[in-house]
């Protein structure tokens, strides 16, 4: 009797951990032709949004102050050895909801974890280049993936 006890609490068990995995997604990326599953977990960063001169970034492309484009904390770049480089983010402006894309394509020595450096024309979507600092809400975008 206890065998079977023990065989339907495993049943039951193993049925219900299901539920609690991770939910595969399909990628909206139109630069994959995968059609494979990705699993997607959004983590919202809260930080200061600053701007920089462009020019040749630590992840090896040049841009120009009208690219949108970004450079995340050193410290993160380093931390994974810059695989976050062609990657986008999503940007929010927390004093006035505006919102934008950037392509990560540099890294900042002098940003905290939590920063993002912008390039003048992407600063300029959200506040003149006078203000210097925003207060921003942001997320990393599924690799692939591009507006």
């Amino acid at each position: 009797m206890s065998r079977f006890v023990f065989f339907v609490f495993t049943l039951f068990a193993t049925l219900f951990s299901q539920w609690a995995l991770a939910v595969p997604v399909s990628s909206t990326s139109s630069s994959s032709n995968s059609t494979s599953p990705v699993l997607e977990k959004r983590v919202d960063h809260h930080g200061r949004g600053t701007w920089f001169e462009v020019g040749l970034g630590n992840c090896g492309k040049w841009s120009v102050d009208s690219d949108k484009i970004v450079a995340i904390a050193k410290s993160r770049y380093d931390e994974n050895n810059g695989a976050n480089c062609g990657q986008w983010v999503s940007i929010t402006d927390q004093k006035n909801g505006r919102h934008a894309y950037a392509l990560i394509l540099d890294s900042c020595q002098s940003c905290g974890r939590q920063d993002l450096d912008m390039s003048p024309s992407l600063f300029k979507q959200f506040e003149p280049l006078s203000i210097g600092e925003l207060n921003i809400e942001w997320n990393f975008m599924p690799k692939g993936w591009h507006p």
